[in-house]
């Protein structure tokens, strides 16, 4: 029998005479290999001694002012015969009453990260505040510097992807096609700033978490900027479909600046450059237009027109796109003469060609009606706005975007001993950092009476995949392929070919998945130094799709591209970011990539370089998933009575010794007052 103590926020708790106290031990369960943040939990019960009565504060009378918050976890710590065991969390269930008298107070005892699920509940990423440091203007100057800015210095940067329009290379004299990165001097065209979008590196995502939840703190074992896989990538900035929206508010702006000129009569003018004035009675105005048309690269982007007359709005066009024409019976009041006035409401940048008054004024007396034109040429609609990280960021949980990403490179998550600290490692490097004192020889604690031995294969067959590959390329690779961009099977089979039993097993993340471009000249077909994305549907229409992860690559003195500052204006460019789904541009700099498959390289299949073979599953899962497809692999399930000395410093990444023969834990289920572990255990192949 072992003497086992709780500690609740330091306080010595009462416990019962034999407590009833199991707790299981699990990190990478054979049977859930894609599982994470997987910990113990146990429920039991101690009794209402006055000693419990004062740590619990009564609970049970809910008079009490200031009492026992049930609704938030304790910190707490289990001893094993006064040896430290586990720290942990308790939560207090309930009281269980007898003759109206406190009996026992039922609690939960929670493992570290357990309760890091358990903190993060369903906030989102958007919850993270700290992001608010990195925000930026949206506008052409700052979108055409974070376009150029180095991703292995700066947080934010803006990647070559674009959210409708796609990027082509035509150098043929004269060609201005829309989103041609072909700069020429004299002809306006390439990719425009709104059509770009900014990125964060997942780090900063990472920091903001412990920023916002002041007792959460991850290790730097995999979460380090030496880990180029990892601190490398960022996510794209993608909250909705099409432009970035200004989602603090909608902008407006006066439209002003018509150009003045006399009519055939005085009584219809512009009192200034934005103010229409109608004099006498409207009944006189035979006819009255206002007319808008949007430069052609901006046809497709949404706008009011809002009409106001003496400071009072009368009209609103609603959400529209192209051009548009407002007719006087639209806006036209009864309220005798007075000023109208014109704005415009977007959430977007637009420039207007033409914005035109027109109309005829019947004059009084039977004389000649009198026209009048008032034209505003070249209206240029700035929506400058900040880009608020938190509005923009995707729209995704921050446990499922954790998950994701220890999905991604088979990461563990734990708290080791006495530690608050939530240890994050590769499981490789887990397996290859036991504690100094492994293995451990339990051959001696083994209760012979009653053991097995089982497959340790549940199913035949593995499929590694991110969630989305919706978008253009993606999508045409699946169609053409029969398999979805980035996506891996691991299969095997018996030693003369036989199919193996057991179900499909699926490791999913929560991310898109895309497939890049790497542009070549239409005009003769030469190779570019530019690889872009096109973040489309495969109608080609904007897309929402799931949250982005990419490698930015910085460009220097490369391919020079056109940049549209807006449609009337274009800078050369040369140095610029690419996006990618590998560390490097060439697998002899680094062949670490997002895919879980050995996909072709986008960039360096144009070259004879499809060396990326680094996939996910190879640099991550390979080792484990061979290990445990092997014919020679077994669960091995025992019963044990570990000495302290072992129940309370072994790591599940230690290995055990029976008979001579090394295995890995896949669990240990011990019952603290009796010493008793059933203990699931793996060959070490």
């Amino acid at each position: 029998m072992q003497k086992t103590q709780l500690y609740i926020q330091g306080q010595r708790v009462d416990m019962s005479e034999n407590p009833n106290i199991t707790i299981t031990d699990t990190l990478k369960n054979v049977k859930n290999i894609d599982k994470v943040f997987t910990e113990f939990s146990q429920t039991f019960s101690v009794p209402a001694s006055k000693t419990n009565n004062k740590i619990f504060k009564h609970y049970y009378n809910s008079d009490i002012v200031g009492g026992f918050d049930a609704r938030i976890r304790a910190t707490a710590e289990i001893e094993l015969n006064s040896i430290p065991f586990k720290k942990g969390f308790i939560k207090l269930e309930g009281v269980d009453l007898r003759d109206n008298k406190p009996h026992t107070y039922r609690i939960t005892f929670f493992g570290g990260t357990v309760t890091l699920k358990d903190t993060l509940g369903d906030d989102k990423l958007s919850i993270l505040n700290t992001l608010t440091d990195l925000n930026q203007t949206y506008d052409a100057t700052n979108v055409r510097n974070a376009l150029q800015d180095n991703p292995t210095t700066n947080d934010i940067i803006v990647p070559l992807i674009t959210h409708t329009e796609r990027l082509i290379y035509d150098s043929t004299t004269d060609d201005q096609t829309a989103g041609n990165l072909a700069f020429q001097t004299g002809h306006i065209k390439g990719v425009s700033y709104n059509e770009l979008k900014y990125a964060i590196r997942l780090h900063s995502i990472i920091e903001a978490i412990q920023d916002k939840y002041t007792t959460l703190s991850f290790s730097n074992d995999f979460f380090v900027s030496t880990n180029e896989p990892y601190y490398n990538l960022f996510m794209w900035l993608h909250r909705k479909k099409g432009d970035v929206e200004n989602l603090n508010d909608l902008n407006t702006s006066l439209i002003n600046g018509w150009s003045v000129s006399e009519s055939v009569s005085t009584r219809t003018k512009m009192l200034t450059s934005s103010v229409f004035n109608v004099y006498g009675y409207q009944d006189f105005y035979n006819e009255v237009k206002l007319t808008t048309v949007p430069n052609s690269s901006f046809s497709n982007v949404e706008y009011k027109i809002l009409i106001y007359f003496n400071g009072n709005q009368v009209y609103s066009t609603g959400n529209i796109t192209g051009a548009k024409s407002i007719l006087k019976g639209d806006f036209f009041t009864d309220n005798g003469e007075g000023n109208y006035s014109a704005y415009v409401e977007s959430n977007s940048n637009i420039t207007f060609d033409t914005i035109q008054w027109a109309g005829e004024y019947e004059e009084p007396d039977y004389q000649q009606p009198s026209f009048f034109t008032y034209t505003l040429s070249n209206f240029v609609y700035l929506n400058t706005f900040e880009f608020d990280i938190t509005q923009q960021i995707p729209d995704i949980k921050i446990i499922d975007f954790l998950s994701g990403l220890f999905k991604m490179f088979n990461l563990v998550a734990y708290v080791e001993g006495n530690q608050t600290q939530v240890t994050v490692k590769s499981l490789d490097n887990f397996y290859a950092n036991p504690s100094a004192n492994s293995p451990y020889d339990i051959s001696k604690s083994i209760d012979v009476s009653s053991n097995q031995v089982n497959s340790a294969l549940p199913y035949r067959e593995i499929n590694f995949k991110h969630e989305d590959t919706k978008t253009f390329l993606a999508e045409k690779h699946t169609q053409i392929t029969g398999q979805n961009w980035g996506e891996s099977q691991f299969k095997s089979t018996g030693e003369n070919g036989e199919k193996l039993d057991g179900s499909i097993y699926k490791v999913k993340t929560p991310f898109a998945q895309m497939k890049y471009e790497r542009l070549i000249d239409v005009n003769g077909g030469a190779v570019k130094g530019v690889q872009v994305g096109y973040f489309v549907d495969d109608n080609q229409e904007p897309y929402l799709g799931k949250p982005l992860l990419f490698y930015p690559i910085i460009r220097f003195s490369s391919t020079p591209i056109a940049f549209l500052n807006s449609p009337s204006s274009q800078t050369e460019i040369t140095t610029y970011n690419i996006p990618s789904n590998s560390v490097a541009l060439s697998s002899a700099t680094s062949s670490y990539n997002m895919n879980f498959n050995a996909e072709p390289n986008e960039w360096g299949a144009l070259d004879g370089d499809n060396g990326f073979t680094n996939s996910l599953f190879e640099a991550y899962y390979k080792s484990a998933i061979v290990s445990l497809f092997s014919p020679k692999n077994r669960l091995t399930k025992v019963t044990a009575y570990l000495p302290l000395n072992i129940l309370t410093n072994y790591t599940l990444a230690d290995r055990f010794i029976i008979n001579g023969k090394t295995y890995k834990i896949n669990s240990i289920k011990t019952n603290l007052n009796t010493g008793k572990s059933e203990i699931e255990l793996l060959n070490d192949i």
